[in-house]
């Protein structure tokens, strides 16, 4: 296995515990917060905040990574100026992957209000929380600086389930590779339940009956167009969720909860997606440009317009040079996806291919 994906494990999980003890004591976590500066909010909120945590998590993975891969630390970039042991054995397949060509993307806590708010009661809807400390997430992902294509991805979910004694919580790490035909991922041999019963694997079987049915489910963020919600009622129906979170929505779709994450503004960012999509392709899905996939016409364009991490947005300065301007979709089954979108465009008026 990389050497790079199991370092990327380790500090991820004390990435972790760096957000859980700073939420442990609620009157010193207030004094930790602090408001972003211009050039660093995302215009989506009219307030943005970032916690000493945010700093310190991103700080402690550029160390540890430079400390083990001289030269590495550099290339990471990122949404703010212990033992670990997994499931799937990370020694069962030897992988190279050359240091030269690598960058990384790194938000170190995703969905900051919910770290902030710090919610532990929330009540979930078939398995997907709206909103509470169970929507944040650590998110490192690998690019190669050449492609701007994912290649590894590590989602961090710090706060999964609270002891009710100790109040104490544990957390759960997913992680996947795709790079020159290989693809491995955390969930082939831990895969979650899925109403109770289906494995993941049965749901990526299950991809062209599904299809057929037009039995789509998607998460999406409570601020999305309302055209693209109505739209999405004539494909979803009633299983249309809403979560906080870019990275804790495309995990939703990594865990099989939903089959697509959409979102048609452009206030999600490079951090925000990398990790995911990286895990995505090691699983046969991945992560496209929203706009690009509603004016592309797919018998004449066969590749699917891919998010990649390598170039910022022409004209564009601060944060914004790092968004995804055209939106997303994360999607396990290109078949699916194609699909989904035959399906999206037949409802949505012409002026939303513009978004």
């Amino acid at each position: 296995m990389s050497d790079i994906l199991r370092e990327l494990l380790c500090v991820a999980e004390k990435a972790a515990n760096i957000a859980r003890a700073c939420r442990q004591q609620e009157a010193l976590f207030q004094l930790l917060i602090e408001e972003k500066k211009e050039g660093e909010k995302n215009k989506k909120f009219a307030v943005d905040f970032k916690t000493l945590a945010d700093v310190l998590v991103q700080e402690v993975i550029k160390q540890n990574l430079e400390n083990k891969f001289p030269g590495l630390g550099e290339k990471i970039s990122g949404e703010e100026s212990n033992e670990f042991t997994n499931d799937l054995a990370l020694d069962s397949i030897r992988i190279n992957i050359p240091q030269n060509i690598l960058g990384i993307w790194v938000d170190p806590i995703d969905s900051t209000y919910q770290y902030i708010k710090g919610s532990a009661d929330i009540k979930p809807n078939q398995g997907i929380f709206p909103c509470g400390l169970q929507c944040v997430t650590i998110l490192i992902g690998v690019y190669d600086i050449q492609t701007g294509m994912p290649l590894m991805g590590v989602i961090n979910q710090p706060f999964v389930s609270q002891d009710p004694n100790t109040h104490r919580w544990k957390g759960q790490c997913y992680w996947g590779l795709s790079y020159m035909g290989t693809n491995i991922h955390s969930l082939q041999l831990h895969i979650p339940k899925r109403n109770g019963s289906e494995t993941l694997s049965q749901l990526t079987e299950n991809t062209s009956s599904e299809a057929e049915s037009h039995g789509f489910s998607a998460v999406i963020s409570t601020s999305e167009k309302e055209t693209v919600k109505a739209a999405l009622l004539h494909v979803c129906g009633d299983s249309i969720f809403r979560a906080a979170g870019a990275g804790y929505k495309s995990l939703c779709v990594v865990q099989g909860l939903v089959d697509i994450y959409i979102f048609s503004d452009d206030t999600t960012f490079k951090w925000d997606s990398c990790a995911a999509h990286a895990i995505l392709r090691s699983m046969g899905g991945g992560m496209v440009d929203l706009k690009e996939c509603l004016e592309r016409n797919p018998e004449k364009e066969l590749n699917l317009p891919q998010l990649v991490y390598h170039v910022p947005n022409e004209g564009a300065s601060g944060v914004d040079q790092w968004a995804n301007k055209g939106g997303l979709i994360a999607y396990r089954s290109r078949k699916q996806l194609e699909t989904f979108l035959s399906l999206l465009i037949q409802h949505l008026v012409p002026a939303d291919t513009n978004t």
